[in-house]
């Protein structure tokens, strides 16, 4: 395990060069590198799985807090915000992370063929979006051979889908292997859930209620809330504000909007509510909150997902 860690660590660091995300010639995979910790970031996380080769990172979401080291893998099953902080990285032991996209289809179709041969275990409760775990051997020998390909990019088109559906596999067989098996089943708690939050994505600025996001999930309003809160440990009302906040921080950083304009642009129609709940979700109100980060990037904070 140690060896294999070792070579999955530097694959990482010959791939991924300097701190940031870097894309690969593998759909659908990325990796990720910080040389030093990093501040606090608010990321809206989507379907993947981090696979830690060295360093130390935490995500929280809403209450719950996660910390995955090297060896761990993190595993996400819907698009949910969360905090997220490189805690463990140092120039000559940097923070070192391949990340998947969880192909749905491809698991659905190991599910099929594995649920034939009575190889994956089933069950019925998704658990939270987001859940820490250790890799196992056999997981890190398949990351590595997966990042060994970029080598040999002719081979990629061939090999590349193999490995990932071994990667997947081994999920789906693994101590997460009930959530994930949600998340590739239609009919699941999971997927209704993930219609509710498709639902809100596209309408975070409208006020709505529980009622018409249930009827979305095909669910009683009373289960929706039941399983949106257990599965993201937040309320829909909760998420919504999540997604208002970041939305209104991109446009403030970005596209240079002062704060009223960018709260009212986000469904607020109170500028001192907005930035009351801008303050409590960032630490400061919106003018200083942007200031810091465009200090923290003008002196390299780069940010890693």
């Amino acid at each position: 395990m140690t060896a294999g860690l070792d070579k999955f660590a530097r694959l990482i660091e010959q791939y991924c060069p300097s701190t940031g995300r870097c894309d690969t010639d593998i759909p659908g995979v990325v990796l990720l590198r910080a040389d030093k910790p990093m501040e606090p970031v608010n990321v809206v996380y989507q379907p993947s799985v981090c696979i830690l080769a060295s360093g130390e990172k935490t995500a929280m979401m809403g209450e719950s807090v996660y910390v995955y080291r090297p060896g761990q893998y993190l595993t996400v099953s819907l698009d949910v915000p969360v905090l997220g902080e490189v805690t463990v990285a140092t120039p000559e032991k940097p923070y070192l992370c391949l990340r998947l996209d969880l192909n749905t289809k491809v698991m659905a179709d190991i599910l099929m063929e594995a649920r034939e041969n009575n190889v994956v275990p089933s069950g019925r409760q998704p658990g939270p979006a987001l859940q820490v775990s250790d890799a196992g051997p056999e997981l890190i020998d398949a990351s590595v051979r997966m990042l060994e390909l970029l080598a040999t990019p002719r081979d990629i088109p061939i090999l590349a889908p193999l490995i990932e559906r071994e990667i997947l596999y081994r999920l789906l067989n693994g101590p997460q292997s009930v959530r994930l098996q949600q998340l590739a089943m239609a009919d699941s708690k999971l997927n209704q859930v993930s219609r509710a939050i498709e639902w809100i994505k596209k309408h975070f600025r409208e006020p709505f209620s529980v009622e018409v996001l249930a009827r979305e999930a095909n669910m009683s309003a009373s289960a929706l809330h039941q399983h949106f809160k257990a599965i993201t440990s937040m309320s829909p009302l909760q998420y919504q504000k999540q997604l208002r906040l970041q939305e209104a921080r991109s446009l403030i950083m970005v596209n240079a909007m002062d704060a009223a304009s960018a709260g009212y642009h986000v469904g607020y129609d109170s500028p001192s509510q907005f930035s009351r709940e801008y303050r409590r979700m960032f630490g400061a109100p919106p003018r200083r909150d942007v200031e810091q980060l465009r200090l923290s990037s003008s002196a390299g904070m780069v940010e890693v997902a």
